[in-house]
């Protein structure tokens, strides 16, 4: 099967939503940054939050399957304050708290 760049960012999306159980009202939140294919049969596609240094880069294989070993990025460190997440709902400075931490 052969995926197209959009077909692989939205198997991105949707694989991230359902990682981390985001209601469907909330997946307004997130957003494509760059998605770039690679050598024959996958992409990396990078997801975050309008605002926010945080990204997600998740791999998408031809087989439409993406790899639960995603990395998180953040120029943050876990011990920094988190008052950059005052102005978002409680959910996601959970998760991005969360993914702080343990990256």
């Amino acid at each position: 099967m052969e995926l197209t760049t959009t077909q692989a960012e939205q198997i991105a999306l949707d694989f991230l939503m359902d990682d981390w159980s985001i209601p469907p009202d909330d997946h307004q939140w997130f957003t494509v940054l760059s998605s770039r294919f690679i050598g024959e049969n996958w992409y990396i596609v990078e997801i975050g939050i309008e605002g926010l240094p945080d990204t997600w880069a998740i791999q998408v294989y031809d087989t439409g399957e993406c790899d639960p070993n995603y990395t998180f990025i953040s120029p943050l460190s876990p011990s920094e304050s988190n008052s950059d997440l005052a102005d978002f709902p409680d959910w996601i400075a959970q998760v991005l708290i969360a993914e702080r931490k343990h990256r």
